[in-house]
């Protein structure tokens, strides 16, 4: 691959074979220490549509403002506002692209000893069908955290 401002190759990545994953829906990555799930306009759109509320109904109730951007809330205990513990996340077909692109964020795979603290606590990581490096390095563009 040529970096496409000096024109220099790029040097492959760790994971140039792909890496395994398999989303197990254990909502694993929906819990625990708070955070932020950003969303976007056109994906809150999304989650009132899949939800059958209006969209200001959803965005009063589902985020709140922070850092300039919008987020999804959380539950007292960290929980993310949309996990269902008994059916998963409720709205999984239309979730957000940080959800959606989990686990290959920068902080997951920049280094073979990111990836297997990443499979540490994700047990979709590491198995399951191996996902290839253009698909990986698509899903990392979409959204930095």
């Amino acid at each position: 691959m040529a970096d496409s401002q000096t024109g220099a190759a790029e040097p492959e990545p760790w994971y140039k074979d792909g890496l395994a994953f398999e989303c197990t829906q254990c909502g694993d990555c929906c819990t625990g220490a708070p955070g932020f799930v950003w969303v976007t306009d056109e994906e809150l759109a999304a989650i009132a549509a899949e939800l059958g509320e209006p969209v200001g109904e959803v965005r009063d109730r589902l985020t709140r403002r922070a850092r300039g951007r919008r987020t999804l809330r959380e539950r007292s205990n960290g929980d993310c506002v949309l996990l269902d513990a008994k059916r998963g996340c409720s709205v999984y077909r239309v979730r957000p692209a940080q959800c959606r692109t989990w686990p290959f964020w920068e902080s997951n795979v920049e280094t073979p000893e990111d990836w297997k603290r990443t499979c540490d606590i994700c047990p979709g990581s590491g198995r399951g069908e191996v996902i290839p490096v253009e698909e990986i390095s698509r899903r990392l563009k979409v959204i930095k955290m």
